[in-house]
């Protein structure tokens, strides 16, 4: 017989696996996976500044609203027009001053608050009138402050005034309250 070539297992120990080997080895990848871990950069550009506040939907437009206004047929005009949020929801609303084209004197005007509408692409909707046309005045001011609608309102003491020339002034003033605009005069003077 012939005597073989390759050395003998016993003489190779060190390439037997035994269990300690591999204990060995798991202890040594897991401290290496474990340090890289630690050592391990945070994520380019990472700050802590809290996330960014959803935008607020723009106003809604009041060009296209279907106003409750009759003008016998006749075009109306959105003579003023202001945004501000009146309700507190973070989105802003609309009041229109809206009045019957006039070849001449002082048309009424309607003062409406107006909202987005919840179909997409529907024209805004109509949610509060402040000044009915019927009431006969006109806007000289209109603004929204503090969630307030503050506006100037001029109108006639009687029928006998001529319609060019109004002569009574009422300073006014709505804010949301339990779900409704309510109305405060701010000051009354007479022949404006």
């Amino acid at each position: 017989m012939q005597p073989s070539a390759a050395p003998d297992l016993a003489d190779l120990a060190h390439t037997l696996a035994r269990p300690s080997h591999w204990l060995a080895t798991a202890t040594a990848t897991a401290a290496v996976v474990a340090l890289a871990g630690l050592l391990q950069p945070g994520p380019a550009g990472a700050t802590a500044t809290p996330a960014a506040a959803p935008r607020p939907a723009p106003a809604p437009e009041a060009a296209g609203a279907d106003y409750p206004l009759d003008c016998g047929g006749g075009p109306r005009t959105v003579a003023k027009r202001v945004t501000g949020d009146l309700d507190g929801d973070k989105n802003p609303e609309t009041v229109a001053v809206v009045h019957c084209e006039a070849g001449s004197g002082t048309p009424p005007s309607g003062v409406y608050v107006l909202t987005r509408s919840k179909a997409e692409g529907a024209p805004a909707r109509v949610v509060a009138t402040l000044v009915a046309p019927e009431l006969h005045r006109s806007v000289a001011e209109l603004a929204v402050r503090d969630g307030a609608v503050l506006a100037t309102l001029l109108g006639y003491s009687s029928p006998d005034v001529p319609r060019c020339c109004p002569d009574e002034k009422e300073q006014v003033a709505w804010r949301w309250q339990g779900g409704a605009f309510v109305r405060s005069a701010q000051a009354e003077a007479r022949g404006a």
